[in-house]
């Protein structure tokens, strides 16, 4: 079952620090230009963070890249082969999230490869807004806390 990265935007506090871990892991700099997630702040409503969301076979991305420079691995993580890759910027005109970037060194696509299974950004979120579990098991905790809040104010009004 294929894991997916998501965001808590009531735990996210927009501290950027995600970004940070990110940039340090792969670019060994803590400068969130070449971070590969990124942080939207809404407000005064709160923060999201969001990444590449690795879509299902085929990806928009891989299949528009002129070079070939894009592909989709088996557990549908997105690589870029930077050897390949001129920075042309189709893949970011296709992806629908807005998840690729440039790097500013070397002008070439940067894509979230969830660290090969164990995200850092996951580990140094000081809030626990990020996790990384399987689809069902983040499905699942969304209806759970619906329910919940549905409930809680079903109570509230019989009070």
């Amino acid at each position: 079952m294929q894991n997916l990265l998501f965001c808590n935007t009531e735990k996210c506090m927009g501290c950027r620090i995600c970004e940070f871990a990110c940039s340090a892991t792969k670019q060994k700099t803590t400068n969130p230009s070449f971070s590969r997630i990124h942080v939207v702040n809404f407000e005064p409503k709160g923060s999201l963070s969001f990444t590449c969301v690795q879509c299902n076979l085929p990806a928009l991305c891989v299949n528009v890249c002129p070079q070939k420079a894009l592909s989709q691995r088996e557990n549908g993580v997105i690589v870029v082969d930077e050897n390949k890759c001129n920075g042309c910027g189709w893949c970011i005109q296709a992806c629908p999230f807005g998840a690729i970037t440039f790097n500013p060194d070397n002008r070439k696509a940067m894509i979230c490869d969830l660290c090969d299974g164990d995200p850092e950004c996951v580990k140094y979120c000081p809030f626990d807004a990020l996790t990384f579990s399987p689809i069902d098991d983040i499905t699942y905790n969304l209806r759970k806390n619906v329910l919940t809040v549905l409930l809680k104010g079903l109570a509230d009004k019989e009070i």
